[in-house]
């Protein structure tokens, strides 16, 4: 069985993004189509309007805002880099505690 190749992934501005989203809101027509006529994945398209709503305050219920994913992910970041560090100075400690014996 062939798996079919990707290209490199494509990056979208946020104007870009907003565009589509507003014709989503406006036009009537279906994320299908839109998607279609703007050379882009529905599923890429439906998840940029889903994170708009969102973001705007009408999204699902516990549906995590642009801004607490950045905040989450920062996060996240700094525990690892905070337990790294712990995992550092306890080698650091039992090895200095073997020199002083």
């Amino acid at each position: 069985m062939e798996t079919k190749k990707r290209g490199p992934r494509r990056k979208f501005t946020e104007e870009f993004k907003r565009e589509a989203i507003r014709l989503v809101e406006t036009s009537g027509r279906s994320v299908w189509h839109i998607a279609k006529d703007l050379g882009i994945a529905p599923k890429s398209l439906r998840t940029w309007v889903e994170q708009a709503r969102v973001d705007a305050g009408k999204g699902r219920p516990g549906a995590l805002t642009t801004e607490e994913k950045a905040e989450l992910s920062a996060l996240r970041k700094e525990v690892r880099i905070l337990k790294e560090e712990r995992e550092i100075l306890k080698k650091a400690a039992a090895f200095f505690a073997k020199e002083s014996r």
